[in-house]
């Protein structure tokens, strides 16, 4: 086991564990750290603890120092800075008539090297533009760029559950979102209901598919031949997250429908599961597919 402290260099931005030596540290905690870029001002999220050798990307890089006051003062002159560059930036942009957009700028904690953060359509040839730049600021420049949810986490926002972006706030890493996660869950399969303001499918299908997976591992399927306390009946549809279904029983003259839990029925015969694709009779055309994976990322 080897003891680290997880330390974010960003808000919401994604943990990097390194090792703290013999210095005295604890979460919440600002320290100066060595990485593949230089030094660096890092806050400590994850205090210290011990994680196996397995955990690490090596090689574990060290803690230079707990910042003293001179260094919150350089990097708070460093973001003003940055923000100033950021503007200059922008005007050499329009100079120079590149199809990009400029999203964000930082330096480096020992202003070795500037930072600029921008999106595109296609590739853009910024080598005069990196030049330009250079001149003016007389550092190492790089422009990276960077894709639609990182964008949004960049700048920010509100989703359209009315509360400030995930990935703005507390979520650290992108993971894969993929369309049979929002089939699992019984979402309408409408690009513009399941994807936020990047344009990529909500990150909160990915947080909440592992529990809508284990229930699917046990709920009968629409069609599926059931013995209920009314007696024989075929489930017409199902609501996984409260792990009830509804079944419709053939009472002579008419048939009646009744809402039960899992525990409440036993299968007499299983329906073959479609997979999801057809839940609640919704039927994908072969536009809208075409649409809907290209929310995928």
């Amino acid at each position: 086991m080897i003891k680290v402290v997880g330390i974010r260099f960003k808000k919401a931005g994604k943990i990097y564990y390194f090792d703290p030596l013999e210095f005295d540290v604890k979460k919440d905690m600002n320290v100066i750290v060595e990485t593949a870029r230089g030094l660096e001002y890092g806050h400590i999220i994850v205090g210290p603890k011990e994680v196996s050798e397995e955990e690490i990307v090596a090689p574990l890089k060290p803690i230079v120092r707990i910042v003293t006051e001179e260094d919150t003062n350089i990097y708070n002159e460093n973001k003003q800075k940055a923000k100033e560059a950021f503007d200059i930036c922008v005007e050499k942009i329009k100079e120079y008539e590149l199809d990009m957009y400029l999203i964000d700028s930082e330096y480096t904690f020992d202003r070795n090297k500037l930072i600029f953060y921008f999106t595109a359509e296609g590739r853009v040839d910024f080598r005069d533009l990196v030049k330009g730049l250079a001149a003016i600021f007389k550092t190492r420049i790089e422009l990276r760029q960077i894709g639609v949810r990182d964008e949004a986490k960049t700048i920010g926002g509100l989703g359209p559950c009315g509360k400030p972006l995930c990935c703005s706030t507390w979520l650290g890493d992108f993971q894969p979102v993929s369309i049979k996660m929002a089939k699992d869950q019984d979402l309408s399969l409408n690009p513009s209901k399941i994807s936020g303001i990047c344009g990529r499918l909500f990150c909160c299908l990915k947080y909440e598919h592992n529990t809508y997976s284990k229930i699917l591992e046990k709920m009968p399927s629409v069609g599926t031949e059931v013995m209920t306390p009314e007696g024989k009946g075929k489930i017409t549809y199902t609501n996984t997250l409260a792990e009830k279904v509804k079944v419709e029983i053939n009472k002579g003259k008419k048939c009646e429908s009744y809402v039960y839990e899992l525990h409440e029925i036993s299968i007499i015969k299983e329906h073959k599961k479609c997979g999801g694709c057809c839940k609640k009779n919704e039927q994908i055309d072969a536009q809208t597919l075409k649409e809907l994976k290209k929310l995928e990322d």
